[in-house]
């Protein structure tokens, strides 16, 4: 671009590495055909100084929707490179009909690539609105706009076989999973009374929700060929091991799953395993918890007769136990009708509880609340559990989960989502453990809360002791 180029421009390629700059400028003379490169139209080398949509379209086809290339190639027509990262709302720099400019490609290379939460607000406004004159946009045209950007994303995962070992094929509905996402997004942002979204508004949003700036670096790096030394393409899936995926059909979809994987301690890291589903193993409280124990952290999913799917994280492995267990990094989620997760609240320590074959305290799983009480129950019958909470878990500040308080059961699985525990020294050694095996202080809580222990004293003989 020699020594022409406005100052704009040459701020915004002082961002990436001098190795870096001729891929970032060579992309504009790729798309136009005049360099070969598999994204290039082969054969071809139109006239001309500008970019035109159908260049656009012949790179990023196979990885975008059309109306997503339409949102792109609207924003590069947007943006004035002789004054700011983008012109101000309202006004066009250049026209739809005329092209996109080689400074203007720079400029959006760097701010999708490189830029703040200020410099990309302007871009996803411009993206949102259905035609340039509109200083705000709505609410649902940034739904819409999301909708076609992790759309977008998918595509990319899919098309680049970056699945890590997940089958789309072999789950959940992928376009209702792009609504819900894009819903439970867009639930973050901070309109005005009247339901609009100014660049102020957007540029917070950008800010406190990351997701928008990973998937709009994912579009273009990979629907314009934009190879940067030392950045990995971002990872949205975790691993998936040990999955019988000719027998299954799975509860998660994959933008699901992109909502889910980051909300966990492991995030991405830690592969996913499938250790229960009702439809492998059947209807067993017993197998279930053969499945949950001596996993790590893991990740329930239910759906019950109503058709609503919703789970919980667990942050430690399980022990058959008449106590609360886990920690503050537990949590409940819910996957439809909406996609949203509860984090603790700090009201007390009731993250998780599982036991069976006692005859003192309540029998199922359960996270959040308090006996009888749960913000999840599973029924140690299987088949039943509840979800009450009124107003909210007092655990997990959730609301009720299940599409009427008292649940049947549809379908269940359980993901093992962390690094396995290590076998504790002489743990195969050990009896089974009873209600009796509390520490003092655990025993002590009982008492003060009214619980009689009325097992003490009859106590089984442990195996190890009768043989």
């Amino acid at each position: 671009m020699g020594n022409t180029e406005s100052v704009v421009v040459q701020k915004r390629l002082a961002r990436f590495r001098p190795e870096e700059r001729p891929v970032v400028e060579g992309v504009f003379d790729r798309l136009q055909g005049c360099v070969g490169g598999p994204s290039g139209a082969p054969g071809k080398t139109p006239a001309g100084k500008t970019l035109t949509l159908e260049m656009l379209q012949s790179s990023m086809s196979s990885l975008a929707p059309d109306s997503m290339v339409r949102r792109v190639y609207q924003c590069m027509c947007s943006i004035d490179s002789g004054l700011a990262a983008s012109t101000a709302p309202g006004k066009t720099s250049t026209s739809a009909t005329s092209g996109v400019g080689r400074e203007q490609l720079v400029i959006f290379l760097a701010d999708t690539l490189r830029g703040t939460a200020e410099e990309r607000a302007p871009l996803v406004m411009a993206m949102s609105q259905h035609g340039a004159g509109s200083t705000v946009v709505t609410c649902e045209q940034v739904a819409e706009f999301l909708q076609d950007l992790i759309s977008a994303v998918v595509q990319i995962l899919v098309h680049r076989g970056r699945l890590q070992g997940w089958k789309p094929e072999r789950m959940g509905d992928g376009s209702l999973g792009v609504k819900l996402l894009a819903e439970q997004m867009c639930s973050e942002l901070k309109p005005s009374d009247q339901g609009d979204c100014d660049v102020s508004c957007l540029e917070d949003w950008i800010f406190r929700v990351s997701q928008v700036s990973s998937y709009l670096e994912m579009l273009v790096a990979e629907g314009l060929n934009v190879s940067l030394s030392g950045r990995p393409a971002p990872t949205l899936l975790p691993p998936c091991r040990e999955t019988p995926w000719k027998e299954l059909r799975c509860l998660l979809d994959l933008p699901t799953l992109m909502f889910l994987a980051p909300q966990l301690p492991d995030s991405y890291s830690a592969p996913w395993r499938l250790v229960f589903s009702t439809r492998l193993h059947g209807e067993s409280f017993t197998r279930m918890v053969t499945g949950l124990t001596k996993r790590g952290p893991t990740l329930l999913l239910i759906k019950d007769t109503e058709g609503h799917i919703f789970g919980g994280f667990a942050s430690h492995g399980w022990d058959v136990k008449p106590q609360f267990q886990g920690d503050s990094r537990c949590f409940l989620f819910t996957v439809f009708p909406r996609l949203r997760v509860y984090t603790a609240t700090g009201y007390n320590q009731h993250f998780m509880y599982l036991n069976q074959n006692q005859q003192t305290m309540p029998n199922g799983l359960g996270m959040g609340g308090q006996h009888g009480y749960f913000g999840l129950w599973l029924d140690s019958d299987f088949g039943r559990g509840h979800s009450r909470a009124r107003p909210k878990c007092t655990t997990y500040g959730s609301p009720q989960l299940s599409g009427n308080e008292d649940f049947t059961l549809d379908s269940m699985e359980v993901w093992a989502v962390g690094k396995p525990p290590e076998p504790e020294e002489g743990e195969e050694g050990q009896g089974k453990r009873s209600v009796l095996d509390m520490d003092p202080e655990a025993q002590a809580i009982m008492e003060m809360t009214g619980k009689t222990l009325h097992s003490q004293g009859l106590r089984e003989p442990e195996e190890d002791q009768e043989q």
